[in-house]
Parts: structure tokens; sequence; C-alpha cells
């Protein structure tokens, strides 16, 4: 698939791979719709952008699930239409279950799922129509498997490949593509900003999102998978070999990750 001539809305455009994934794609000749919650933030990176004036700010709170409907609409009308959504925004969580508040839980499940998914409910309709639209979710390979201090995350993730995969099922008929992005240990402040048992912010990195990789070589990554249309991606360094042996060996998979220690 060419992405030149696209309109592509990344959430969760402020930071991170959103941000990084914004800045790559506008060296292609495509528009641009930038969404997160913190406008000044997303400013900033469509300053960074190759082409500005193909780019549209357009915020969006992912907990609002009853507002979506509006933000396609606005969405739509920015350049006429929406080709790419991208569904990016999220938070993550690091906490013992024991320790973590069922509001944690909710909120996680309220921002990772309910609002992705009610997003692209408000899009679909208009996808239907036109008869194409491609999805691109970014799940992660907790999605696929899962790791300690991570319950609420892990459950989110693992929810959107249950949607996802279902709404590529029954809008094949509609040329409608689902791309599930599944990235391992990413730099990125997703551990400074990952909720704790209180909802209280961790406030910083750990070891292994610190060393994992770079963000910029993700994104690549990321594009080229768009761009094949692949069903899903795994995207790391070796942590991403884990879905395969979760496949093979359940019994492994849980003796590795303790090993791990992984917080």
């Amino acid at each position: 698939m060419k992405l030149n001539n696209k309109t592509i809305w990344i959430t969760g455009a402020s930071s991170g791979i959103g941000k990084s994934l914004a800045i790559a794609l506008s060296k292609y000749d495509c528009k641009l719709i930038l969404s997160a919650r913190r406008t000044e933030e997303l400013e900033k990176v469509k300053a960074l952008c190759k082409q500005p004036n193909d780019v549209s700010i357009l915020p969006l709170d992912l907990a609002n699930s009853e507002a979506m409907t509006s933000m396609a609409h606005k969405a739509i009308s920015t350049f006429g239409k929406v080709d790419i959504l991208v569904n990016n925004g999220g938070i993550s969580q690091r906490s013992a279950i024991l320790e973590t508040s069922i509001d944690v839980d909710r909120k996680l499940m309220e921002i990772d799922y309910l609002g992705t998914v009610a997003l692209s409910k408000a899009l679909l309709p208009y996808f239907v129509e036109q008869q194409s639209g491609h999805y691109v979710v970014v799940s992660s390979l907790m999605g696929k498997f899962s790791s300690a201090y991570r319950s609420a995350y892990c459950g989110a993730k693992h929810a959107l490949h249950g949607f996802f995969d279902a709404l590529r099922l029954e809008h094949d008929k509609d040329n409608i593509k689902v791309t599930m992005i599944c990235p391992g240990f990413v730099n990125t402040n997703v551990a400074r900003n990952a909720l704790t048992g209180d909802g209280s912010k961790q406030g910083y990195q750990d070891d292994m999102t610190e060393n994992g990789l770079d963000v910029d070589v993700f994104v690549q990554k990321m594009i080229k998978a768009i761009r094949k249309e692949k069903y899903e991606a795994y995207i790391g360094k070796f942590e991403k070999f884990g879905v395969y042996v979760k496949r093979l060996s359940p019994r492994l998979i849980h003796k590795l990750v303790l090993r791990s220690k992984v917080k």
C-alpha cells in the first residue's frame, strides 16, 4: 500500500511513538490529523513535521467515549476524508495485582480499550460507505502474552486483539484492513507515565524500557508493516520471540518471564 495521497489520523500523537510516527509520515505526500489531550504539545509536533500545512490538530480525550462520533465527523471534514486511523493513544500500568485499585483497572480499560473501540466504531460507517479503510492499532507484546505488574495493561491489550480480529472478519467484504502493531520495549516515556496501584504516575524510567528499541527505529518498522497491510507485527528486540514461545509452550514462556524479573 502506498501512503502518498492518504489522510492518516493518529491518536496519542503528542509524544512517544505517536510523535515520532507523525514526523516520519510527514515526509510522505500525505495529510495528517494529530490527536491527543494536550493541544500545546500537538502544536509542537506539528511544527516538527516536514509539511506543517498538511497537518491538522484535533484535540481528543480517549476517556470521553461519548464524544467519538463528533470527533470522527470533525476528522473527516478536516481534509475531506480519512484513509487510515492509527489507534496509538493509551496509558500503561506498573503495580502488583494485590496493590492495584479496581479504579486503575477500570481506567486502563476505559482509555486503552473502550476509548479505542468507541473511536473505531465511530469511523466504521464511513469506512464501510467508502468501501475502504485501514485500522492500525498499537497494542503490545503484552496483548499476546503477559508479564507481572502489568495486569490491567495486559487485560486491555488482550481485549483489543479480540475486538479487532472480529472487526477484520466482519468487514473483510468491505475492504477494511486491520494491522495490530505489537511493540516490545521501546524507549519512550511510557514507563514514567504508567499508573501505579493507587492511580498515581510511576514517575521514573525502568531499565528494560530505557534499553529498548529506539523509537525512530521502531517507527520505521511500524510504517513498513502498515504499508504491507500486515495482520500483526511484533516489533522489539529479543522479547518479541516470546510470542512464538507462548504458542509452542505456555509453560516455558511462564518460566522465562519469571526469570526476566521484569518490573
